[in-house]
């Protein structure tokens, strides 16, 4: 086993602060001097600012269809938040590693490098890709850029895993979710004159639909007890508009989201929501003023996942993973992008989503264990 490997390579990649709001270059330069080291060179692909890029590397020589092992560098923030440790200095306390990022999920991708020693002696009948993203937690941003890149392989890769953490459980569906910001602009006015409209009263408005579209939803359904929830949701996450409690806001903002089954379309829930703002505000708002307005922009629209129960990937999973089991999850990934270009994608990782975005985050030492153990059979079964 390489584990001591692994725990070296997660105590380095957790001491990089890759905050999705931060750059992931030196993350990234880390692995592509890792991969040097065994010859193997890596195509850096950056985002407008060159300040963030995605790795895509090849063991192996691609002419065949090969494997994908994939994850995000980028972790969520840890401001506010009450660690009982430095949350960028991997600490190891009773079989556990503490880091931000530890489960989420460098953890796998720590595994995945370690493995490369080997994983190369297979690359010589099957080509192994990596793909090591960034904005995973913004929107799955990376991984959309990078699919021209991937569909530039001499092949498509024949199967893909996404090491998310899932406790090494075979995951095959996950939710959809598409995110929208909401802009509403009223006319200011005194507060104590009724000749404005109040762009924070109507935004209440719209956030009172969709509250009730999500109450719908989760009496209503349609339902998939492979969830949990089994329903489709809808939740309000932030909201900003106002300057003083005696002036009738001009402006408010809010975001939004819809996590939805994978046989639910996201789009029309936002037609739904749309037709109410059309119908019942609009006319109200402009009978005050032309100038007054709702608009609504999908930030991100995350494809589900759903891969068919019968497929061979599935059934190799189960067999690496030693479980004939598979289950479904709430979270999205980057799979659900794969699968829609046409690489067939399952979810499984190390570390428990439990642990992810919260304080004191952790994978254990029998995590990695069994990632390493999965990640050599799975490739080994998909030798020809």
């Amino acid at each position: 086993m390489t584990i001591g490997n692994s725990m070296e390579l997660l105590k380095q990649l957790v001491a990089f602060d890759t905050i999705s709001s931060k750059s992931n270059l030196d993350c990234i330069d880390f692995i592509r001097t890792y991969l040097a080291g065994f010859g193997i060179e890596s195509g850096l692909h950056f985002d407008e600012t060159r300040q963030k890029a995605n790795l895509l590397a090849t063991l192996g020589v691609a002419a065949g269809p090969g494997i994908l092992l994939a994850g995000h560098t980028d972790v969520v923030p840890v401001e506010g938040q009450e660690w009982k440790t430095d949350p960028f200095l991997l600490t190891e306390r009773n079989g556990r590693f503490y880091g931000r990022g530890a489960a989420d999920m460098k953890g796998f991708l720590a595994t995945v490098l370690a493995l490369v020693p080997d994983l190369q002696k297979i690359a010589r009948n099957i080509p192994i890709h990596l793909a090591f993203t960034y904005d995973e937690e913004v929107g799955c941003l990376g991984i959309q850029r990078l699919i021209p890149e991937i569909e530039k392989l001499p092949m498509r890769p024949r199967a893909c895993i996404i090491g998310e953490p899932t406790e090494m459980k075979v995951v095959i569906a996950h939710k959809g979710k598409m995110i929208l910001r909401g802009t509403v602009r009223g006319l200011e006015c005194h507060s104590a004159l009724e000749e404005g409209v109040n762009a924070i009263e109507i935004a209440a408005e719209i956030i009172a639909r969709l509250r009730a579209i999500g109450s719908r939803l989760r009496s209503a359904g349609p339902f998939d007890a492979g969830f949990t929830p089994p329903y489709t949701t809808v939740a309000t996450g932030t909201i900003q508009g106002g300057t003083a409690v005696n002036i009738l806001p001009k402006y408010c903002a809010f975001a939004f989201e819809f996590r939805c089954l994978p046989e639910q379309d996201a789009r029309e829930l936002l037609d739904e929501i749309s037709t109410y703002i059309e119908r019942d505000l609009l006319p109200g708002m402009h009978a005050r003023s032309i100038e007054t307005g709702v608009l609504l922009e999908v930030i991100s629209d995350i494809p589900c996942l759903k891969a068919p129960e019968d497929a061979d990937l599935v059934a190799l999973a189960k067999n690496a993973s030693g479980e004939n089991a598979t289950t479904k999850i709430s979270f999205c990934t980057e799979g659900g992008v794969l699968q829609k270009a046409g690489v067939p994608t399952i979810i499984c990782g190390p570390g428990s989503i439990e642990q992810a975005h919260k304080p004191n985050e952790y994978v254990t030492v029998d995590q990695l264990h069994r990632a390493e153990a999965f990640l050599r059979r799975f490739v080994g079964l998909l030798q020809p």
